[in-house]
């Protein structure tokens, strides 16, 4: 004699499937969230890191000896970092602050910046049990360095 399931415990089961999908769904859609926005402020701090680099590049290009030097390598460095983010929405881009461009000791350093906080790309979610996601610091900054002349 073969036994089956009753029709009674059949019934209690109705609604588990849909009870199932939303815990795991909710699980998912943090880890989904969680790596989207983890990954675009990242994403624009290596971009922040290769336009000083190649701010500082260009910047050196300009004689060390006139006498506007430093404004002739902000000018450079202005037009490298614009070209280099370029690939950036036009709302990141007018949240982004102009680059700081110094002189100190034959040390040529370009910082660019972006206050994250403020001006976040994907907003912050809070998580029960996790809390705000993403972590990231109030300001995504990158500089990059180089010796242009003897101090």
């Amino acid at each position: 004699m073969r036994k089956g399931v009753s029709p009674r415990f059949a019934r209690q089961q109705k609604g588990a499937a849909a009870i199932e999908f939303s815990l795991v769904f909710i699980i998912f859609f943090a880890i989904f969230y969680g790596v989207v926005s983890y990954c675009l402020p990242l994403l624009m701090l290596q971009s922040f890191n290769q336009a000083s680099a190649e701010a500082v590049r260009r910047a050196v290009a300009v004689n060390p000896e006139a006498e506007n030097f430093l404004a002739l390598a902000t000018a450079e460095a202005n037009t490298a970092i614009n070209q280099q983010l370029s690939w950036l929405p036009s709302s990141v881009r007018t949240h982004l602050p102009a680059p700081a461009v110094s002189l100190t000791g034959g040390v040529l350093t370009v910082r660019v910046a972006y206050p994250y906080e403020t001006h976040p790309v994907v907003p912050f979610l809070v998580l029960p049990g996790i809390g705000r996601v993403p972590q990231l610091p109030a300001v995504l900054a990158a500089q990059a360095s180089l010796k242009v002349q003897n101090p």
